[in-house]
């Protein structure tokens, strides 16, 4: 064999053995793999090799709905808290670090949980871990910091929630729908109590929560799962566990046997609107199946364009501007079930709430057809398919239900559990839990309005 053949027969072999490797890489994408550090804290792993970008993610099992009475606002506000100095880093520099490799950083609270991530190169995942892993002990709270944020905050709250009719209305909405459950306070805070917060409050906080055995890391990316549990021992695996946290046990609802209307005027408002919401289970309190039946009723009567108040509020009747519904499943406790409209022309808001009524009175009396509730299974299982494509998606399917009481299995096996939900099922959900004398329905009109 010629010098030229013996390359080009080397060549063919390292170019199979890549394109092997290559191909076990793709079977691998996706497919989450999770394990615990000695100091309790979870860690889940998704590959995902197309691009060389990794998403990094700490989720804490601590949300403005595990506040103390009174201290309304405190976990939004350590989120802010959480980008000050440390002992081992000054203010600024975590988020230069990020910059400076042209990655990209942020955090949120919601009633659940509060996370923080960066999506970075695949060389840069070590070090977010150990800016992540020192904040999560070593940050320095002093008063002048305490009070710079606090100001923060307060402003925020002017500027997010104060000046915007809309989610004014939405606070008293929550506020009325919820008799007993913490989901009534505003993830904000209230702002007599955002103003009382102080130094020791944060640092209860800090010391009670921000800890490995009380946080999920989530890492997608193009990375090994036994990479990231390397750099994972030694740097959140160095942190020290803290107490044992006690059980997210929180007020339950009771049974609610009214309807409660909430009405907000403003001169501020253009086009009248209006939203009804009923208390239902979330995935981690529903019965087998219910939740199940809930996401593919929300699909069904208003989820998009083809859904039945899309398709007769605004192309047949053209009585309607927008129309939809909704159920936020990802939650802790009890969760709610949402349909919305507004009028469009000449139409009145009175005519768009009774048509949305009819829809939903038609589902519970008739149910949904097998050729309607195989095209709603489609487009949830493809929207699961699609998540894949966008590793910040995956990521936060996975932190969301792992810090609201659910497992790895849960998000793997959800595409066969939603295409298991008969017809039946879904008109049971729909008479269950949609009875408008349990509900709780809010209007936004324009000032002139006011009387009607």
């Amino acid at each position: 064999m010629t010098p030229t053949g013996i390359g080009l027969r080397a060549a063919l072999l390292v170019g199979t053995l890549a394109l092997a490797a290559a191909t076990a890489r793709a079977a691998d994408d996706g497919e989450a793999k999770d394990f615990l550090l000695d100091n309790g804290m979870e860690v889940v792993v998704i590959p995902d090799h197309r691009a060389p970008i990794v998403t990094h993610m700490v989720w804490y099992k601590i949300g403005s709905a595990d506040e103390p009475p009174g201290k309304s606002g405190i976990a939004h506000f350590f989120e802010h808290l959480m980008f000050k100095a440390t002992t081992n880093h000054a203010a600024g520099e975590f988020d230069r670090a990020v910059s400076e490799i042209g990655g990209s950083n942020n955090a949120f609270t919601s009633y659940d949980y509060t996370a923080f991530h960066e999506t970075v190169p695949p060389s840069a995942l070590e070090q977010m871990m150990g800016f992540e892993a020192d904040r999560m002990r070593n940050l320095i709270l002093t008063d002048d910091v305490i009070k710079t944020e606090r100001d923060v905050i307060l402003e925020e709250r002017r500027s997010r929630i104060d000046s915007n009719p809309q989610a004014v209305l939405d606070e008293e909405v929550d506020a009325t729908l919820w008799q007993n459950q913490p989901y009534r306070i505003p993830v904000i805070g209230w702002m007599q109590e955002m103003e009382q917060l102080n130094r020791p409050d944060a640092k209860a906080f800090y010391d009670a929560y921000y800890r490995p055995n009380n946080a999920v890391l989530v890492v997608a990316g193009d990375v090994e799962p036994g990479a990231v549990k390397a750099m994972a021992e030694r740097t959140y695996g160095k942190v020290a566990r803290g107490p044992d946290l006690r059980p997210r046990i929180r007020p339950v609802e009771p049974e609610q046997n009214t309807k409660r209307t909430v009405t907000l005027t403003d001169a501020r408002v253009s086009v009248p609107s209006f939203s009804t919401q009923w208390v239902v289970p979330s995935y981690h309190t529903a019965k087998a199946g219910e939740a199940e039946a809930l996401d593919l009723l929300a699909e069904i009567i208003g989820g998009d364009n083809r859904s039945r108040l899309y398709q007769q509020l605004v192309v047949k009747q053209g009585i309607a501007s927008e129309a939809g519904a909704y159920f936020q499943g990802t939650m802790l406790d009890a969760t709610n079930f949402t349909v919305y409209g507004a009028p469009r022309g000449d139409a009145r808001l009175a005519d768009v709430e009774a048509a949305v009524d009819a829809e939903i009175a038609r589902i519970v009396k008739d149910g949904v057809s097998d050729d309607e509730l195989d095209r709603a299974k489609t487009r949830y299982v493809r929207s699961m398919i699609f998540a894949r494509d966008k590793q910040d998606d995956m990521a936060n399917m996975y932190g969301s239900t792992l810090a609201t009481g659910g497992n790895v299995k849960d998000v793997q096996e959800w595409p066969d559990r939603i295409r298991k939900v008969t017809a039946d099922e879904v008109k049971a959900v729909a008479a269950r839990y949609l009875v408008l004398d349990r509900s709780t329905t809010g209007y936004l009109l324009p000032q002139q309005q006011a009387g009607n």
